[in-house]
């Protein structure tokens, strides 16, 4: 194609022209002629340049009138939305120089005729840049207009695209950074429409956006239109994907699937001047996702390839076209916030209250904030706001950034992870809960409350000013062990969340957190809900499984996706995964659970662990837990994962245990499977050659062991004078341990996960002494305990 003076094609230009054509559209360019090759579609289109803008300013003598217009501002004899006013007035009443307009016209007719069609629907997108700041960010500040159809209308959306330079928000940004008004332009990306409103379309990060975890992709999907998800007007289906597993074929590594409630859909709309316009989502929409597992797969390895291209994480936006059912790119931009974060500290937010919960939503950020709601509904109340008091809204946009800047939180009714609320507070290091649905409903005016984003991926908002600590880990200078320092963790999120510890794995995942706190059913009451007389029980196996066919399903897959994600945030590093571990009566406060739990007077010595899992009033439960393992190391490929078998008292129930596993796919050895026992009951150490002879490791339950060996009820607070881990009783029995285990195979290993080494650093210095291989702790403590077990090493040398 001959080059224009006005236009430039989008495959002719790369990175090397941000400063002509603005980096979104240098961007698209560049994908469409770089990456193309490897797979990725991108929707073609011309660019406007920069110099087409300056041509057309001084053509109709606007430089001048914009230029007294700012400096009336600079000078307070008008104000921003005055000056703002007037100069898109101008702007839209521009008279094109005639040799732009028809190379425009020419333009659009030429993408017309390569689809065979003589009115092309199209984009019309705002890419601004700066003369001598080519790098500068303008993000968000500009307009975009879907369903443009005509060179009518097609220079009439540039027109509105120049005007929308001089948006109160696009002038207060400039002014907040410097920026003379003056010397940035815009370029207006024209491209062909992919029919997502026929199907979806959503936002992607090649970065966990909360924890800056870089080994992760984020896929957020809406159907329709990709507007309100941008906007966060709707909360979108939420995908994530370990990437590291992505190139092998044998894997599908999707480690979290959330859906969605996509109140919305923005469709193209018929007649009148309006070009689009939302509908409400069908109950078949609201309850289904958007992609499929594949189709998920295929935008996360291209997340993987643009971020591998550009050299950074990257924050992108995609569509599905309805009719052809392709997936295309439709944007892409450096993700700003994570990515540029360099921690030297993790900070810590703990509450020391409970409260009257009174909503929940996505939390974003993991602190805590506390202060009086100020309720504002539109951007025309901000004004009104009072600085240090918590933002209750039903969403925000660019106009609203001033007022949040001053809140101590954000809550918002709709958006997911990708919202504009999200990625704001994100910037500002201040809490936010999004998609609470009902937030402007139940907090009133001047009410105080307490947003908690400490626990977990679900924002807790609970009634009254709760006392909470914040605790700060120094990430610097921390020294190698030989003793492994692992961590203990029962939360999905929170494995997220510690990731940038120096730790060599996970030394216990708690399998029961995930049960208890997503799962939330009894697992054979999801297989057996026939038997079930509890009508309220019933109601919420319906209401939790009603996506599921198979209501055992419901449990493997959630099941699956949490221990996945703890997997990935250390992987390659082992991960041990303590199968379920409830004792009776903790089982029956499981939904369901009463019908099959037996009532005992001593529970902690009672029907748990091992013991269960052979059993046949548990067997089929433990079927599940052991198909969710499967599907986390043979279908994801976590093969990280390590299991781990608690409370075995004696040989024949550990033959009996690795039997069942066996009979579930679970074959010690096999795929490199790895099975652990737990040393927390005194035939474990007494039978020590035997237990190592079966499993490949011992993992120290030091509280369990301490009970039986001193024979003190932990739980009891008349004996907790009695109940001590570093008594010599049973630091004798762990010695004994670890020498013995040390005499049958270099490849048997001994950890603890309890929290005495980290409360005790006498005891550590034991643990060292002796010889453990492992030792897990609370993440919180992973960093002072090994600074101390370094020292303690150098001393020992």
């Amino acid at each position: 194609m001959a080059q224009s003076a006005s236009i430039r094609w989008l495959e002719e230009i790369g990175m090397e022209n941000v400063g002509e054509v603005g980096g979104k559209n240098a961007s698209l360019g560049a994908m469409i002629r770089e990456l193309g090759q490897q797979g990725i579609r991108v929707p073609g289109g011309f660019a406007t340049t920069a110099e087409t803008y300056w041509r057309v300013i001084r053509e109709n003598g606007l430089d001048e009138v914009i230029r007294d217009l700012l400096q009336e501002l600079e000078q307070g004899t008008r104000q921003l939305a005055e000056v703002g006013r007037a100069i898109r007035t101008r702007m839209q009443q521009l008279v094109w120089p005639e040799h732009v307009e028809a190379e425009i016209r020419e333009a659009y007719r030429r993408m017309c005729q390569m689809e065979g069609t003589e009115t092309l629907d199209v984009a019309v997108r705002s890419s601004a840049t700066a003369e001598d700041l080519p790098q500068a960010s303008f993000a968000g500040q500009q307009e975009s207009f879907l369903n443009i159809v005509g060179e009518n209308q097609v220079l009439e959306a540039i027109r509105s695209c120049f005007a929308s330079l001089f948006t109160d928000r696009a002038i207060s940004y400039r002014q907040e950074q410097g920026f003379d008004h003056l010397k940035v332009a815009l370029s207006v990306g024209v491209q062909k429409m992919v029919r997502s409103d026929l199907a979806g379309s959503g936002v992607m990060f090649s970065i966990d956006t909360e924890t800056g975890f870089p080994h992760t992709v984020i896929i957020n999907a809406a159907w329709g239109l990709g507007e309100n998800v941008v906007q966060g007007t709707v909360t979108p289906d939420e995908y994530r994907v370990f990437k590291p597993l992505l190139g092998d074929g044998r894997y599908r590594p999707i480690v979290e699937k959330t859906l969605g409630f996509k109140e919305r859909k923005m469709l193209y709309a018929e007649g009148g001047t309006k070009r689009t316009k939302n509908v409400l989502t069908s109950a078949e929409e609201k309850g289904s996702f958007v992609l499929s597992e594949e189709e998920v797969l295929q935008l996360a390895r291209w997340a993987q390839i643009a971020e591998e291209h550009y050299g950074h994480p990257m924050d992108m936006e995609w569509a599905k076209d309805g009719r052809s059912g392709l997936i295309y790119l439709v944007q892409a931009r450096p993700e700003t916030v994570q990515s540029q974060k360099e921690a030297a500290s993790l900070k810590h937010y703990t509450l020391k209250q409970s409260g009257e919960q009174l909503l929940s939503g996505l939390s974003i950020g993991d602190a805590i904030a506390a202060g009086p709601v100020c309720r504002i509904r539109s951007a025309s109340e901000i004004e009104s706001f009072r600085e240090g008091s918590i933002l209750v809204t039903e969403m925000t946009d660019p106009d609203w950034v001033p007022v949040m800047k001053k809140a101590r939180g954000i809550i918002t009714d709709h958006g997911g992870r990708t919202c504009h609320a999200a990625i704001v507070s994100r910037e500002l290091g201040i809490p936010a809960i999004v998609g609470t649905s009902r937030g402007t409903q139940v907090l009133g005016n001047g009410r105080e409350i307490t947003m908690s984003c400490a626990e977990g991926e679900e924002g807790l908002v609970y009634a009254g000013i709760l006392d909470y600590e914040v605790s700060e880990v120094r990430l610097e200078e921390i020294p190698e062990t030989r003793t492994q320092i692992m961590m203990n963790i029962g939360s999905p999120t929170a494995a997220y969340r510690w990731w940038r510890l120096p730790c060599q794995g996970i030394g216990l995942a708690r399998m029961e957190f995930i049960i208890n706190n997503i799962i939330k059913i009894h697992p054979m009451a999801l297989l057996y809900t026939d038997r079930l007389s509890d009508r309220d029980a019933k109601k919420w196996i319906d209401m939790l499984t009603h996506r599921f066919e198979d209501k055992a399903e419901y449990f493997v897959t959630h099941l699956s996706l949490g221990v996945a994600k703890i997997a990935a945030s250390q992987y390659p590093h082992p991960v041990i995964v303590r199968m379920s571990d409830f004792k009776s009566n903790e089982y029956a406060n499981l939904i369901g659970g009463s019908a099959f739990e037996p009532t005992e007077s001593n529970p902690m010595l009672g029907f748990r662990g091992a013991s269960r899992y052979y059993s046949s009033e548990y067997r089929e439960g433990f079927d599940l837990e052991c198909r969710a393992i499967k599907r986390v190391r043979d279908e994801m490929g976590l093969t990280n994962v390590v299991v781990m078998i608690p409370f075995c008292r004696n040989l024949a129930e550990a033959d009996r245990v690795l039997e069942v596993l066996a009979e579930n796919g679970l074959k010690q050895g096999e795929n490199g499977l790895q099975v652990y026992v737990m040393c927390e009951v005194p035939s474990n150490v007494i039978l020590a050659e035997e237990f190592a002879a079966r499993f490949d490791g011992f993992s120290i339950g030091s509280n369990d062991l301490a009970q039986l060996v001193l024979g003190v009820d932990r739980d009891s607070d008349k004996l907790r004078h009695l109940f001590d881990e570093r008594n010599e009783a049973v630091k004798r029995f762990i010695s004994d341990l670890l020498q013995r285990t040390k005499g049958i195979s270099a490849g048997c290993k001994v950890g603890i996960c309890g929290q005495a080494p980290s409360d005790y650093p006498e005891f550590a210095e034991f643990l060292v002494r002796e010889g453990i291989d492992s030792i897990s702790l609370n993440p919180d403590s992973v960093l002072e305990v090994k600074r101390r077990v370094s020292q303690l090493e150098a001393r020992l040398a």
